[in-house]
């Protein structure tokens, strides 16, 4: 007989960042009680031998992969040896690493930008390798496929209960603020509030994409729930299924933070997917659906910058 969930040794790779951190903390408020983390300095995950040390002395009985290096456009642009590289190093460590010390069930976090540039809308599971991936964060795509990959074939080889979650653009605490290298939400939080009460903001791209947003919280419960109900699918959508356009998120930031001056569009910068959206239907007809919608998570997202990072500055 298995163990039930939350007497289980979990194993959290990655819970510094903005996704293993919510997923931290909905495991320890659920009553998990036997949770590994391991910081980088304390457990390198590029390095095979450190991770199958580390399996053998401790013995998780699941996994969680929370691990990446992640970035916008623009890091994306600039670093893309680095994010095929080094995901694929801690993909191959984690995953094959965990199937071989016997772990039996692993989450893995790969991204909606596994799917196709040019698809049908919203994006079906199904979508998948149907198309060439959008150029601007390739590398990155195709280090989430081959981990999404081996944790499919894992399953059907060993019977493993190893899946895949793809998510869409995901926001909260713990955030990358910088208005260069975070994502659009994080991004656009920060000009926002520089620009207070009312001089420009500049925005990058046309402002027209449309992109899906998820609270990390929502997600989170979303990952646990999916564990604790033992999913058996190889990957599945996790999101919302609400696509908003960016000039839309740019006027709730506007709103949220209080900003009152003009907001201009640089067009010279790249837009990436025009629509990313993506169809939940299988994650709603297993009984989850998000509780944070976009205004209250914004909301939720600034109080937290304006707490940690505009004080602490």
């Amino acid at each position: 007989m298995p163990l039930p969930k939350k007497q289980a040794k979990v194993f959290l790779a990655g819970h510094r960042g903005l996704v293993g951190s919510a997923i931290l903390r909905r495991l320890q408020g659920g009553g998990y009680e036997d949770i590994l983390v391991r910081t980088r300095q304390e457990l390198d995950l590029t390095n095979q031998e450190a991770v199958r040390a580390f399996f053998a002395e401790e013995q998780p009985d699941i996994v969680i992969d929370a691990a990446a290096k992640v970035g916008g456009i623009e890091a994306n642009r600039t670093e893309p040896a680095d994010f095929i590289g080094l995901n694929l190093g801690i993909q191959q460590n984690l995953i094959w690493g965990a199937h071989e010390a016997g772990v039996d069930q692993l989450l893995f976090l790969g991204s909606s930008c596994i799917y196709p540039r040019i698809t049908e809308q919203p994006i079906k599971e199904s979508s998948l390798l149907t198309g060439p991936l959008e150029p601007t964060n390739a590398p990155y795509a195709i280090a989430k496929i081959a981990g999404l990959s081996l944790c499919e074939s894992i399953q059907r080889q060993y019977g493993r209960r190893y899946f895949t979650v793809m998510p869409p653009n995901v926001y909260g605490p713990g955030d990358n603020f910088d208005p260069v290298t975070s994502h659009v939400l994080g991004a656009m939080i920060r000009r926002f509030h520089e620009a207070k009460p009312n001089h420009l903001v500049e925005c990058w791209g046309t402002g027209t994409p449309k992109r899906e947003f998820m609270h990390s919280d929502d997600l989170a419960d979303a990952c646990v729930w999916l564990l604790e109900n033992d999913y058996d699918g190889s990957m599945i959508n996790v999101g919302t299924g609400i696509g908003t356009q960016i000039k839309d998120l740019a006027e709730v930031i506007q709103g949220t933070t209080g900003h009152m001056g003009e907001i201009t569009w640089d067009t010279s910068k790249p837009d990436g997917f025009p629509e990313k959206t993506m169809d939940v239907g299988q994650l709603h007809s297993l009984g989850w659906r998000h509780k944070i919608d976009l205004e209250r998570g914004v909301e939720m997202a600034y109080d937290w910058f304006l707490k940690h990072i505009v004080k602490a500055a």
